[in-house]
């Protein structure tokens, strides 16, 4: 564990691995005005799935990429991460995979982990049970942070494909495939083609490459919007201005099957599966209409797929709404 920390170091770092705290340089050489940006998160009950399977890699990596992307909507790069692992009886293993993934998932995203803490905490947690969390700052100029006062009626919604319900939405998939639909984490689901702890474990996507592309090839860029819990019914109104909504069109991206099975095996009506799930679409992107298809091109050369969904659209009121056509 210690040496995947090690690995994550950039020049900036001038703390060790075991220090009470760590220690990064604010030396922002390229920024005329840097200014910092966190966040913290969590995987959530997502956890619950992995400590069933005993696979806890991607529950490292599913926190570190889910933080970077909260930060990447103000157009964010991140600088370092800090972790927190509790249980109510620590496994060595466990914890030495998770924070593995969090250092492997780092070195993808050019940030250093400089910091953490592993917590015993008997009759918090219960047996075989535990939590993941961390920290992220970044840093970003602050004349280049992407602010909602920019957007447009007309501008246009690209959706970045996620791989699953990354780390959101995992109370309501439990319900709807464990207790309702009485399936088993290694159960095999034929409509998946894997099990449906394989599917539910599918990694949380980072788009840091496929933004900063654009960002750095002046795309014009005017909000993102991270779908995470809420969906995008309720994460994509957070980028809105006053007086612009959304509308959505259906069916312009593949929905993943895992979505179909919880909603089919749940009885969950359509409108609560895209109020609770991504549905498919991990991180929305406003951009000006004439730069449509070179900032969908810069995502596929990243890595991601990317749709045209819909566009940002007048209204008469100052609370956005997202509609669905289609």
């Amino acid at each position: 564990m210690k040496e995947a920390v090690r690995r994550t170091y950039t020049p900036a770092v001038i703390s060790g691995v075991g220090s009470f705290a760590g220690l990064f340089s604010a030396g922002f050489a390229g920024y005329d005005e840097p200014c910092l940006v966190s966040s913290i998160d969590s995987v959530g009950t997502k956890i619950s799935v992995a400590c069933a399977l005993k696979r806890y890699e991607g529950v490292g990596r599913d926190l570190v990429n889910h933080c970077v992307n909260d930060i990447l909507v103000t157009g964010a790069k991140p600088l370092f991460f800090l972790d927190y692992y509790a249980s109510g009886k620590l496994e060595p293993e466990a914890a030495a995979e998770m924070v593995s993934g969090a250092a492997e998932a780092c070195i993808e995203n050019g940030c250093a982990l400089i910091g953490g803490e592993t917590a015993e905490l008997p009759g918090i947690y219960v047996a075989g049970e535990s939590d993941f969390a961390g920290c992220i700052v970044g840093v970003v100029d602050r004349a280049k942070i992407l602010q909602p006062s920019s957007v447009q009626a007309g501008d246009a919604l690209i959706g970045l494909a996620s791989s699953g319900l990354h780390t959101n939405g995992f109370s309501l998939a439990r319900a709807a495939l464990f207790e309702k639909g009485e399936l088993q984490p290694d159960s095999y689901v034929p409509e998946l083609g894997q099990s449906v702890g394989d599917a539910l474990l599918m990694p949380h996507r980072s788009y840091l490459h496929s933004v900063q592309a654009a960002i750095e090839h002046d795309l014009s860029i005017r909000v993102i919007a991270h779908i995470t819990g809420g969906g995008i019914t309720e994460n994509l109104p957070r980028v809105f201005p006053a007086r612009c909504g959304a509308r959505i069109r259906r069916g312009s991206w593949p929905v993943l099957p895992i979505f179909q099975t919880i909603q089919d095996r749940g009885g969950v009506e359509l409108s609560e599966m895209y109020r609770v799930f991504n549905m498919g679409i991990g991180l929305i992107l406003v951009v000006a209409p004439e730069h449509v298809d070179r900032v969908m091109a810069k995502a596929v050369e990243a890595g991601d797929r990317a749709y045209h969904i819909g566009e940002m659209v007048a209204q008469s009121t100052d609370e956005g709404v997202v509609e669905y056509v289609g």
